[in-house]
């Protein structure tokens, strides 16, 4: 991943550090220890070391207001001693290394052994003897290679440097046990068809005729046995479907291009496979399920509960004029609200989205904020104590004209409360605030509020004598004694659109939990309005202090057992940290508790929630609100930041699937075909009735031009209406077999009624028993037309792979599918009527052709007939695919599944397709920080402090390795059966339905000291969405 460029680079820096550090008086070693240091034992480091922060902005000849001098001399000496702030670029993959690793492809190497021995036999010439025709037919299967090599050419991205073996997803391992299992099929075909062909050429010759060997004649053996061995080739390049990375390929990048109109930026292909198997969704709140756009609705002002904003007339002048300034003065200047860019739309909030509420909060007063701010510019505050997420408050200093100074301080209710010990009252004049009436409010105005899903913000106050002048270090005396002007609801409204795409969620078997930063009762009211959780059943809601007491043992430690007791019945984590939603996505991906591994999806927006995007099997970063550090840890990114644009991404994950299950269930059904036809006319005849040339076009119209057809099919609303396959799913399920066998002998019966009847069905010549290079005859040329025919119209049955009978159903959507079904019977009347020789093509009389047309239009007919019959009768289908079900998988590949899912990422997260993926993953964080740690760490013991987000970072949990999990690829349950089945294998609980049971019973009168905080001040990370 870089390290060597990264560990040249800051090794340069270590040098010219140690000569130079001196300059600032403080080395980088010095920064990056102090960096792994949090909360108060960073404020003790920088005590002990420098005295305190000016001296650091000192010693580094910066300006803890103005920042650095920014001149061209200071900012060169300071990129030589402390580096450049750069990442430096991966160094790009050749195209030879691309084609090198795109011929590891499986079926790739088959097709590659089979075209070297084609091609080497059309070369050997015997004695006195023309061999054109061999050439030719060694050359078609050689011509068979660009096509591949083609579509390897976007080949996965191989092992990263520490690793040793190779990672997959769901539908890689699936499609490569397939096709090494269908190849191993062709392989045992044409290995059988070659002894066949010698046998009897030689029993027939030697034995029957008892014709000696005469030594003149052996260039003619010779021939004939190459004959033979070539039509052996021709069975294996027809039995292995090399059209199935191709199909993948297509499909995806077909998806790719049409998620960015549904709002969704794919930034690695297999997530939008991985997506429609997806188990689970951990949602953020603020902007994913809400709008983002804050608004006050409610306000308590002069000990009056105003559920709709109040009458500016009934506001005492005294405390408007407060509420005005404390808003106005105490929140960034950049936030502001800007008049409308088109009429009738609602005013643009900029900045931070709270403040925004509040300052809209007073222009809806009939108050205006600008004049209050030029009066008191910026520069003109005299002491800013800034938000974060220890003090969940924000506050401002100001020296008032008579020299005393005034504090506005805003913050989360519960919080600025503890610190009143007045309020104004109506008159606007402050009384006392004891405890008890703090516990009065609490009860009657913001727990309800926080019922009705809103955020409480407290407003106050607080007035200072101008000497002597107090502490302002003193934070906790400073902070105190505050006066409450009024306490305002803030709602941050759901998305009109989420409340369906969650219940489409549900109803496709997928959990949505939220994880949010906001207290509990608002999560829940929220939570409620959205869909996820509904009155009555069994779930829980958790703070992320008491979920974390609940998944740890006596030591501190997280236990998985523990976690598994929980998730399940987890709908909403409040005042959660980005910690707690890396533990809980690990702890459902790692889990064991449910039959199919848990695949999770997450969203996230900021720096902290990289972890958890990286460790989820698809992580979605923000595109509006997302840093950069989230987008480059994502898989997909959101563009309009909706929650409903993921549904549309696991309506397009499932599509893919299906996509390639209907290019399986034609690919299969010609394969299935043309090997028999291949084998059983080789064996009777001595000849194929397919020439190799004609295979190839064949091979071209199922591969390319159907997996282009198939593979581009859009996704529809049904496709929502089904659980995920899940992991053990097998590709081809029962009715898909019984479509590939019941069409198989439609087309087998017919090809061999006309291989051995159809000359005197046509009264033509018989092209049986040909001699060696006789011209082509019109009798195999209507069976290849007629094979051709019968692909063509069986492609439209292929589109439906559930049984459905309308097949043209929204045919003309797809007008791809349309494009390439008439342009290949254009091309095959072309080939037909004017291919001649090469071809092995006579052409062929109107008649002929109608004949031909009409036997395949029998394939649509034929597809009714298969539909009518139910797939539970087919009993010996189930039988050939018994060993798929649980309870007879062998202990030791059971132990094996076991050890997967404890590894769970080394099968599903990010699998490297083999066919499509061209670059390595950026992982910029992990590179930053090793890149920092390369050059550090030289001599130095690694700190090994729990408390920092860079070591967090910096040690990625997951090892990917190879896994070859158990995939049974004919499946023994079929979709009319499978609540039945369900029934009857009983579950622990039902994980992707709703439960209808008791309440979880959290009692809503949270207490106030525990929703303080959503962590104890020395937690590693804290949440970024708070109250504020």
């Amino acid at each position: 991943m870089g390290d060597m460029t990264n560990s040249d680079f800051y090794s340069k820096n270590q040098r010219n550090e140690s000569s130079h550090g001196g300059e600032f008086g403080c080395t980088m070693e010095e920064l990056r220890s102090l960096m792994e240091l949090r909360g108060t034992e960073a404020v003790v480091k920088i005590k002990e070391t420098y005295g305190d922060t000016d001296a650091i902005c000192r010693r580094l000849k910066t300006s803890p207001v103005e920042g650095l001098p920014g001149t061209a001399p200071d900012l060169e000496k300071r990129k030589q001693i402390f580096g450049q702030n750069f990442i430096p670029p991966k160094k790009p993959k050749t195209f030879l290394q691309l084609v090198w690793e795109a011929l590891q492809d499986v079926t790739l190497i088959i097709l590659e052994i089979a075209a070297i021995i084609s091609l080497g036999l059309s070369f050997y010439h015997p004695p006195g003897e023309n061999n054109e025709a061999k050439q030719q037919d060694g050359a078609a299967a050689m011509e068979m290679q660009p096509l591949k090599s083609a579509e390897g050419g976007d080949a996965d991205d191989k092992k990263k440097a520490n690793m040793h073996k190779k990672e997959k997803s769901v539908l890689q391992g699936k499609l490569t046990k397939l096709a090494v299992q269908i190849g191993k099929a062709g392989l045992v075909m044409s290995a059988i068809t070659v002894i066949i062909l010698v046998l009897y050429f030689t029993v027939d010759t030697f034995v029957v005729n008892k014709k000696p060997w005469l030594p003149e004649c052996t260039p003619v053996y010779v021939q004939y046995f190459v004959k033979f061995f070539i039509i052996g080739v021709t069975v294996l390049v027809v039995a292995v479907p090399e059209g199935l990375p191709l199909a993948v390929t297509i499909s995806l990048a077909y998806s790719v291009k049409k998620m960015m109109k549904d709002n969704n930026l794919v930034r690695h292909l297999d997530a939008c496979e991985t997506m429609g198997n997806a188990t689970a969704i951990c949602s953020d709140k603020t902007g994913t399920l809400t709008t983002n756009r804050m608004t006050v609705v409610q306000a308590y002002v002069g000990d009056v509960h105003y559920k709709e904003i109040p009458d500016p007339s009934s506001i005492n002048a005294k405390t408007m004029e407060l509420l005005v300034h404390a808003i106005a003065i105490n929140s960034a200047y950049t936030t502001k609200i800007l008049p409308p860019e088109k009429e009738g739309a609602l005013p643009r909030q900029v900045g931070n989205k709270t403040e925004c509420g509040l300052l809209g909060f007073v222009l809806d007063l009939k108050q205006d904020y600008e004049p209050v701010r030029a009066r008191m510019p910026e520069e003109k505050l005299y002491k800013v104590y800034t938000f974060n997420s220890v003090r969940k408050s924000m506050s401002t200093v100001i020296k008032l004209p008579d020299e005393s100074f005034r504090m506005y301080s805003k913050g989360a209710s519960e919080i600025v409360l503890k610190k009143c010990c007045k309020i104004l009252n109506g008159a606007g004049e402050p009384r006392v605030f004891r405890p008890r009436d703090r516990d009065e409010m609490v009860k009657k105005v913001i727990e309800p509020m926080a019922c009705d899903g809103l955020r409480t913000i407290c407003v106050a106050y607080r007035d200072f004598p101008s000497s002597p002048e107090p502490d302002w270090d003193n934070e906790n005396d400073i902070l105190n004694e505050l006066t409450c002007i009024c306490v305002v609801g803030i709602e941050d409204p759901v998305r009109p659109e989420v409340p369906e795409a969650i219940r489409k969620c549900q109803r496709a078997g997928i959990t949505v939990r939220m994880v949010t930063g906001d207290n509990i009762n608002t999560a829940r009211a929220i939570a409620i309005k959205c869909g996820i959780i509904h009155p009555g059943e069994d779930f829980l809601c958790l703070e992320g202090k008491e979920f974390n007491r609940r998944i740890r043992n006596e030591k501190g430690e997280i236990e998985q057992e523990r976690i598994d007791k929980i998730w399940p019945k987890l709908r909403v984590l409040a005042r959660s940290s980005p910690t707690d939603k890396h533990t809980l996505v690990k702890g459902i991906i790692d889990s064991t508790h449910t039959e199919q591994r848990q695949v999770v999806a997450v969203t996230g927006d900021g720096t902290n929630d990289g972890p958890a995007l990286k460790k989820a099997d698809v992580g979605f970063a923000m595109g509006i609100a997302g840093t950069d550090v989230a987008k480059e840890a994502s898989d997909i990114i959101l563009t309009d930041d909706n929650f409903s644009s993921i549904v549309k991404a696991v309506m397009w994950g499932r599509n893919v699937y299906d996509s390639i299950s209907k290019f399986l269930q034609f690919q299969l059904t010609v394969n299935v075909v043309a090997v028999i036809v291949a084998f059983t006319g080789a064996c009777i005849t001595q000849d194929s009735p397919l020439k190799a040339v004609q295979m190839l076009w064949v091979n071209l119209i199922m591969d390319t031009f159907a997996s282009l057809a198939l593979a581009t099919e859009p996704p529809t609303e049904t496709l929502l209406l089904r659980k995920p396959y899940g992991r053990n799913k097998p590709l081809i399920s029962r009715t898909m077999m019984k479509n590939i066998l019941g069409h198989a002998v439609y087309q087998l019966t017919l090809i061999f009624t006309l291989l051995f009847v159809g000359e005197k069905m046509f009264q033509i010549d018989s092209g049986r028993n040909a001699p060696l290079h006789s011209p082509p005859s019109e009798h195999y040329t209507i069976i290849f037309n007629t094979f051709v025919m019968m692909q063509l119209f069986n492609e439209i049955n292929a589109r439906k792979i559930h049984g459905e009978r309308n097949v043209f159903d929204g045919i003309f959507r797809n007008p791809i599918f349309c494009t390439i079904v008439l342009g290949t019977f254009a091309i095959q009347i072309v080939i037909v009527q004017f291919g001649g020789k090469p071809f092995s093509c006579s052409p062929l009389q109107l008649d002929q052709w109608m004949w031909c047309i009409f036997i395949g239009l029998g394939e649509l007919v034929w597809g009714q007939v298969i539909a009518t019959i139910p797939t539970s009768r087919l009993k010996f289908l189930k039988e050939a695919g018994r060993l798929t079900q649980k309870e007879e998988i062998p202990e030791e590949e059971l132990n094996e599944d076991v050890e997967e899912i404890d590894h769970a990422e080394r099968e599903l997260r990010r699998g490297q397709i083999l066919w499509f993926r061209g670059l390595n993953r950026i992982q910029t964080q992990i590179r930053v920080v090793k890149a920092f740690r390369s050059s550090l760490y030289e001599g130095l013991e690694k700190p090994e402090s729990r408390t920092s987000i860079h070591n967090f970072m910096a040690h990625p949990e997951f090892r990917i390795e190879d896994s070859q999990p158990h995939i049974p690829l004919i499946d023994d349950t079929d979709l009319e059966e499978d609540a039945a089945l369900k029934q009857n294998s009983s579950p622990p609980s039902s994980l992707n339905k709703n439960n209808s049971a008791i309440d979880s019973g959290i009692n809503l009168t949270t207490d106030t000291s525990k929703s303080a905080t959503s962590s104890s001040p020395g937690s590693p990370i804290h949440s970024l969405e708070t109250s504020l």
